[in-house]
């Protein structure tokens, strides 16, 4: 069960469950800090450089918050403070810790991380790793999946869609096959709970851009027919509006 603890230390403002991380310190969310500790077992490399490391017999991810844009050129990671419960960090942990009790397929949040600088603040977040798992893109650069796959992964986002949790970048990239055949979302940054139902049309046709333009891109094992499975599947979880 988590814990959820906050804690200051000077400039930085943490939120962690203390059933991974005890006693957080601001330099562990820091990749130079898990690279001393002899700890970082992968990298990868978007917007930013996101970390995956091991603590404690269990696997993290830790990302900082870039902005992307014209404006990410300018102000990279700085954003304006209007308070902690309004920060990039402290929305996606709590949203996350909200669908972990949904029992939705998400990573588990376990620590963030605001450093104030004066009307600025810059932010992390630590997350857990979901075990054996690759995104659609990997899988689909190399081989298709299953029609029970593609059928799992319009339930699952049926499944996020009937609590109204909307995904702002639902994409190829943020959706994740374990090795069990589970699907999961991750990446909610600038996501949250959304009343109403007429996002969610626009939120699939976001996805479905996205493997046309990777097929078109990359030439990744998808077609038309996938789509349609995937979407008779969500049709079918779906709540009715």
């Amino acid at each position: 069960m988590a814990i959820i603890k906050q804690k200051t230390i000077n400039s930085h403002a943490m939120l962690f469950d203390a059933e991974h991380f005890a006693a957080p310190i601001p330099k562990m969310f820091s990749g130079q800090y898990w690279q001393t500790q002899d700890a970082i077992t992968g990298q990868a490399i978007g917007r930013g450089t996101t970390y995956f490391f091991q603590h404690d017999k269990n696997e993290y991810v830790l990302r900082h918050y870039r902005r992307g844009g014209l404006i990410g050129k300018v102000l990279s990671d700085q954003y304006l403070f209007t308070g902690l419960e309004q920060s990039r960090a402290w929305r996606e942990f709590k949203l996350l810790q909200h669908m972990q009790k949904l029992g939705l397929s998400s990573p588990k949040p376990s620590a963030a991380m605001v450093t104030k600088h004066g009307f600025y603040y810059q932010a992390d977040i630590i997350s857990t790793k979901i075990p054996s798992a690759q995104d659609l893109h990997h899988i689909l650069l190399n081989s298709d999946l299953t029609t029970n796959e593609w059928q799992k992964v319009g339930q699952t986002i049926a499944e996020f869609h009937n609590h109204q949790i909307y995904h702002h970048d639902l994409n190829i990239h943020n959706i994740m096959l374990d090795a069990e055949h589970r699907v999961w979302l991750i990446d909610f940054d600038k996501c949250g709970i959304k009343p109403e139902n007429s996002w969610k049309k626009s939120n699939m046709a976001r996805l479905k851009r996205s493997f046309e333009k990777e097929q078109r891109l990359r030439n990744i094992h998808w077609k038309y027919a996938n789509w349609e499975i995937l979407m008779s599947a969500y049709t079918k979880a779906a709540k009715p509006n």
